[in-house]
């Protein structure tokens, strides 16, 4: 009877038709969103309009070098979440107008020299959770509009004198949660725009005396969750426009402050000695601290587990 042939003929029409190719583009579509798990190769024919495409969460490990051909009006790529090991030297010459890279949750250890070579209308470059061990300046002599560059989350265990000196836009710099000991005089080189630095939960023992004088437009400033024992005299006084600092659990015993009004601080989680210079300095100074039950003296004895605003402010400096 017809009712005991269909499935069979249902199979064949299935089996001519074959398996269905995860995330196919569309033919008038700017924007090329795949977050297909079973991914495993970039797709093709994407659109030359496309403006911006996004393949995350895949099982993508590799790239061609001609995977970005055929699409000049490119400007975002976000590939974050994926397996990609390594990229080829000439990726993004074919998208000269990339404003927007993506990179982040992938396994590079290492880019090509010249990657970003063709790219000099970059302006985000998120590079975070990989597992970069050194930075090379060769990345960063073409990408004078880059003003986001993210490399939290990485292996990296020194900042390279002048690495970063020809990204006269950048705005912000993400270094968190590598590995760096020690920072050199002169890491910060050329980043006379930079507004935002973040250096928490790193290994620093402590920091150059000139550390943030190429940088002098910093507003925010994080230092938190570091080995930070003492802070050179005057190593925050090129700041002047500084409004944000933590130095959260650190080692600190005693404290720097840049000139300027209404700084908002956190010194919580530091083993203070509340004597004269310190307290003397939070009452001239007045920031706005945050934390304060965790902002607890260590000495000397007779204040040990008070909280610093309040002796600060009691009067009683000692001085």
């Amino acid at each position: 009877p017809p009712s005991r042939i269909l499935p069979p003929l249902l199979l064949l029409l299935l089996a001519a038709l074959g398996p269905a190719t995860p995330c196919s583009p569309q033919p008038n579509a700017t924007r090329f969103v795949c977050t297909e798990p079973t991914l495993s190769t970039f797709p093709t024919g994407l659109p030359p309009a496309t403006l911006a495409v996004s393949v995350e969460f895949t099982a993508l490990a590799a790239l061609l070098p001609t995977a970005l051909a055929g699409l000049p009006r490119l400007q975002e790529l976000h590939l974050s979440s994926n397996r990609l090991a390594a990229l080829p030297e000439t990726l993004l010459h074919p998208v000269p107008t990339l404003r927007v890279l993506d990179l982040t949750g992938n396994l590079l250890a290492d880019l090509p020299a010249g990657i970003f070579a063709s790219t000099d209308h970059l302006q985000h470059l998120v590079l975070r959770e990989n597992r970069l061990r050194e930075l090379q300046p060769a990345w960063f002599r073409h990408l004078p509009r880059l003003q986001w560059l993210d490399l939290a989350a990485n292996a990296l265990t020194e900042v390279p004198p002048a690495v970063f000196r020809p990204l006269r836009s950048l705005r912000s710099l993400d270094l968190s949660h590598n590995r760096l000991a020690s920072l050199a005089p002169g890491a910060l080189a050329g980043l006379r725009a930079l507004e935002r630095l973040d250096l928490e939960g790193n290994r620093l023992g402590t920091l150059p005396p000139s550390a943030f004088a190429p940088a002098p437009a910093l507003r925010l400033l994080f230092l938190q969750d570091n080995e930070l024992r003492v802070l050179p005299d005057g190593v925050f006084a090129p700041l002047r426009h500084l409004r944000v600092l933590d130095l959260a659990r650190n080692r600190l015993r005693a404290l720097e402050l840049p000139p300027g009004p209404a700084l908002d601080l956190d010194i919580s989680g530091n083993p203070w000695v509340c004597e004269c210079p310190l307290l003397a300095l939070l009452r001239q100074a007045a920031p706005r601290l945050a934390a304060t039950h965790d902002t607890l003296c260590a000495s000397p004895t007779r204040r040990r587990g008070q909280e610093v605003a309040a002796v600060s402010q009691a009067g009683d400096t000692g001085c």
